[in-house]
């Protein structure tokens, strides 16, 4: 078995568990990600064959989430990740404003259900946190592209977050033993 197919194993089986409790229990779902791998050029850059590929393994992850909103910021690479996943369900990809969280949290609460949001390494962490989440360290933002959050808010208000790994992984640097 592909090691990619291993992780995407994994994966789908804890995110059916955290799912299946979650529709029992709470009332608003968000999955939470960067944006898939870019290239290097332009102000606003497409995704690389790796991105255009994690994005694909998104959606195969989120197949069974019953995803019912996919938003991303209106950037070439957040839409790029974002589309795959909208497709499996059929959905339009909603536009939000990266430099206003607030809004897309409260327009998250007010909704409900199941939502997967598309940002960047510096708004997805502040998103979680803004959701009642816990973001965890930041983002390597020149190599960590794995990151999947499932942040659950119950209707009293608390949220329960879990940090996944999903397509290849993100392996950080190692300090050396130079000192």
């Amino acid at each position: 078995m592909r090691k990619t197919t291993r992780y995407v194993l994994a994966a789908v089986l804890t995110l059916v568990v955290s799912v299946l409790h979650a529709s029992q229990h709470e009332s608003l779902v968000v999955f939470l990600v960067r944006h898939g791998e870019k290239v290097d050029r332009g102000d606003d850059p497409e995704l690389s064959t790796a991105g255009r590929e994690r994005a694909s393994v998104l959606a195969s992850v989120l197949r069974s989430a019953e995803i019912e909103h996919v938003h991303s910021s209106d950037y070439v690479r957040t839409r790029a990740t974002a589309e795959p996943t909208a497709a499996e369900y059929g959905l339009a990809v909603e536009v939000y404003d990266p430099q206003d969280l607030p809004a897309l949290v409260d327009n998250l609460r007010r909704t409900g259900g199941r939502h997967l949001v598309v940002g960047h390494s510096n708004t997805t962490p502040p998103l979680v946190s803004l959701l009642g989440g816990d973001p965890g360290p930041p983002i390597d933002e020149a190599e960590e592209y794995d990151r999947l959050y499932v942040v659950t808010v119950g209707r009293d208000g608390t949220a329960v977050t879990v940090m996944m790994r999903y397509g290849t992984p993100y392996h950080p640097p190692h300090p050396t033993d130079d000192d």
